[in-house]
């Protein structure tokens, strides 16, 4: 079992930056994947961005793309998403999500739905405005 707990989120004006942390603790495995996902108000779960196991690719939602970074410290089962240049469309509550990693060839097309992921942070809340 995979606890994770977000931490990081606050009120942040348009254009600044904000880095969110999700701690993970329990069954840790060097191949899980571990995703950042959002949901705004009135808004279905989407994901952000996803490090893969143990050779960290990263892969993000073109709404993050050149504005988010997601890493990881393995020492630290933490991961972190550093948002720059936000904007208010960013806020949101954002959770940290986990799991085995798909494989290669279904990858591209699951890293970023909701049910590819048994385990799930309790969400921090960003606000930008």
């Amino acid at each position: 079992h995979v606890q994770l707990v977000e931490s990081g989120g606050g009120s942040v004006q348009a254009g600044g930056s904000r880095r969110l942390s999700c701690t993970a603790s329990g069954d840790v495995y060097g191949n899980n994947c571990m995703a950042w996902f959002r949901q705004g108000p009135g808004t279905v779960r989407e994901g952000v961005a996803v490090i893969e196991g143990a050779d960290h690719t990263t892969t993000y939602a073109n709404s993050a793309k050149g504005r988010f970074t997601v890493s990881k410290d393995d020492a630290k089962h933490t991961i972190y998403l550093l948002m720059n240049n936000l904007k208010e469309d960013d806020t949101a509550t954002y959770y940290c999500a986990a799991d085995v990693c798909a494989s290669a060839a279904k990858f591209g097309t699951t890293w970023y739905r909701r049910t590819s992921y048994g385990y799930w942070g309790q969400g921090t809340q960003v606000t930008v405005s």
